[in-house]
């Protein structure tokens, strides 16, 4: 069976913390996959908005679309850990770019790596829009 393999960026631009909550556990009694991506979600929500850019703007109709996600498991997560979500960006393209996620516990203990392609959208017109060259450079970690 083919695996994947998350390969984790130089550089991240924001770490997150959150916690397991209860509702977040599956029938193993550990962090389910689900909850695992609504994490990841928030993680993500919160590093556009550090960005500057948020993921999605009622205003204007401009925001992202989600391509792809791939998630690789490390260990188990369980009620009361903080999870310490490491979040960066890697594979910017014209459209689009990958967040990078690496998920560990309060203990230093490795939980998963992960990967959303995220893609610049237009909801107004229902089509891919070009990354911004500001917006690609604080991808970067750039400094304007």
């Amino acid at each position: 069976m083919a695996r994947i393999r998350i390969d984790l960026p130089e550089r991240y631009l924001l770490t997150v913390e959150l916690p397991v909550r209860i509702t977040d556990l599956n029938y193993g009694a550990h962090l389910g996959n689900d909850a695992l991506l609504a994490l990841l979600h928030e993680a993500r929500v919160q590093l556009l908005r550090h960005l500057g850019q948020p993921e999605f703007d009622p205003a204007t109709g401009l925001g992202h679309i989600m391509a792809d996600v791939a998630i690789e498991y490390k260990g188990e997560g369980f009620y009361g850990d903080t999870l310490r979500i490491q979040v960066g960006a890697a594979d910017l393209g014209k459209y689009g770019f990958d967040v990078v996620y690496w998920v560990h516990n309060q203990d230093g203990r490795e939980i998963a790596r992960a990967k959303t392609g995220m893609l610049c959208f237009d909801y107004n017109t229902r089509k891919l829009r070009l990354l911004p060259d500001a917006y690609a450079a604080r991808l970067r970690g750039e400094t304007a």
